[in-house]
């Protein structure tokens, strides 16, 4: 826990359209009580206002790692919401790559014992590829709660994909 005594939730998100609508969820997140810290892939965050994030949370949004001679400026998290997730990076945690900040922090967090939950944004024509299978339940065995990108994910008025972010929110805070 934080010195304010609320947990912390790392808040990750990759370049998917939802991302565009992380305030949504940051505030979700906090009227439950949490303190957030938004990490993004390099993509992510130039789909978003970062300073807007990073206002809202009182924390830097992080996109690269610090430098050797800067201290980490986030606390410790005490879980993980990995939303949204692209195909891209759901298969790069699965086989450990960790070539960016954001897929870095969960394959961290993840082998540390950090609840993580992870919210796919993948369309259905990717979710028959033969590796999403295979890294959800690697995933899966590991520990990650993955929701279903179903019960998420449907079509904005611009024909891209959007989030029911209060679903999201409410999974990740009432585990199975």
């Amino acid at each position: 826990m934080t010195e304010r005594d609320k947990p912390v939730v790392y808040l990750i998100g990759t370049a998917t359209p939802p991302v565009r609508e992380l305030a949504e969820p940051v505030g979700l997140l906090h009227e439950a009580g949490w303190e957030v810290c938004v990490v993004l892939s390099p993509t992510a965050a130039s789909w978003v206002d970062v300073d807007a994030l990073a206002e809202r949370t009182g924390h830097p949004v992080r996109v690269r790692p610090p430098l050797p001679s800067e201290r980490e400026p986030l606390p410790m998290a005490d879980a993980v919401l990995a939303a949204p997730v692209t195909f891209n990076s759901l298969n790069k945690i699965a086989a450990g790559i960790s070539d960016t900040l954001a897929v870095s922090r969960i394959n961290e967090l993840l082998v540390s014992g950090v609840p993580t939950t992870a919210a796919p944004c993948v369309k259905a024509v990717l979710r028959q590829h033969p590796a999403y299978p295979a890294s959800t339940r690697l995933l899966a065995d590991a520990g990650v709660r993955l929701l279903d990108p179903d019960a998420l994910t449907s079509r904005g008025t611009d024909g891209l994909a959007t989030f029911d972010w209060n679903t999201a929110v409410t999974e990740f805070l009432e585990p199975e």
